[in-house]
């Protein structure tokens, strides 16, 4: 990583070595980060790139690290933070959002109301960064990113800025052209539309209800663990199979919703993923349908 030192204090980038994963996920799992980095701009991720590439150093990017399981013996790579430095949101016109891929969707959310536009409500209350956001197309209650987002701006694998737009994203169910071109997403243009403020409001106020109501909030995890199987609920799987609070040594299917595993206290990676096996094993044995995780193990 000498290489990548060197930019960096060149560049007057924050950076850290072997810095535990557990702070930079919503899990709370994961064993360190060979080195990680703080871009301030997209200069400064573009030089990053091309250092990386030629020093044959791996490269994660991640936001607020939502969707995200770690390996216990952490990551050999160099994990790219964009967190504050990354979290502008502004408008473009009378309809449109620009947000970095850095900030919160919860924050664009409210930025949307503040503006009364709506067409974002579904996704008042995912634990999310925009960038995450868009990298999985991320939706819930009816509603995806795919409905929203037109653009994204990012940084190609060779360090240069770029763009995709309409369908050159890809967009489909928990996927989007930057699973595989290699692109750091680092923002989104969103487009909204006009509409009453009390109802937009009204919308969200009820949303984030549900979510308190039906999801374990209160316990580290990472969203719905298992992706929703055509013509199925996979939480609904899951506890059809009497799974409903099985745990794994920290690890637990929530008893509050058994489409999420949890964290209930110093549960290791491991935990998780065998958790996950033996839900996926019961519930193909016991129903015949095949469980895929959405939660994304890095390691």
């Amino acid at each position: 990583m000498t290489q990548l030192i060197e930019l960096c204090t060149k560049l007057n980038i924050e950076f850290k070595e072997n810095e535990p994963m557990t702070k930079h996920t919503t899990f709370k799992i994961g064993g360190p980060a060979r080195f990680l980095v703080y871009p301030e701009n997209e200069e400064q991720i573009g030089e990053i790139v091309k250092t990386a590439k030629a020093a044959g150093i791996r490269l994660i990017a991640i936001g607020n690290g939502s969707n995200l399981l770690v390996d216990d013996d952490g990551i050999d790579a160099c994990v790219m933070v964009l967190d504050e430095h990354f979290a502008d949101i502004r408008l473009i016109d009378d309809e449109t959002i620009y947000a970095s891929a850095g900030a919160m969707l919860i924050k664009v959310c409210r930025f949307a109301y503040e503006n009364g536009l709506s067409g974002l409500e579904f996704a008042y209350g995912i634990p999310g960064s925009c960038g995450g956001g868009a990298f999985m197309n991320a939706g819930a209650y009816g509603g995806e990113m795919k409905d929203v987002l037109y653009k994204c701006s990012h940084i190609d694998a060779n360090g240069e800025a770029g763009f995709l737009t309409g369908d050159d994203l890809k967009l489909s169910y928990r996927h989007s052209a930057y699973y595989d071109n290699g692109c750091i997403i680092t923002g989104l243009y969103l487009k909204l539309k006009k509409a009453d403020k009390a109802e937009i409001k009204a919308k969200m106020d009820d949303l984030l209800s549900r979510r308190r109501d039906k999801q374990p909030l209160e316990y580290p995890s990472a969203g719905s663990t298992f992706k929703r199987p055509e013509g199925y609920f996979a939480g609904a799987l899951i506890e059809q199979c009497s799974l409903k609070g099985r745990t794994v040594g920290g690890a637990q299917v929530s008893e509050k919703h058994s489409g999420f595993v949890i964290n209930r206290g110093g549960a290791t990676c491991r935990d998780v993923l065998d958790l996950c096996k033996i839900c996926s094993d019961t519930v193909l044995e016991q129903t015949g349908v095949t469980l895929e995780m959405e939660i994304r193990v890095t390691k």
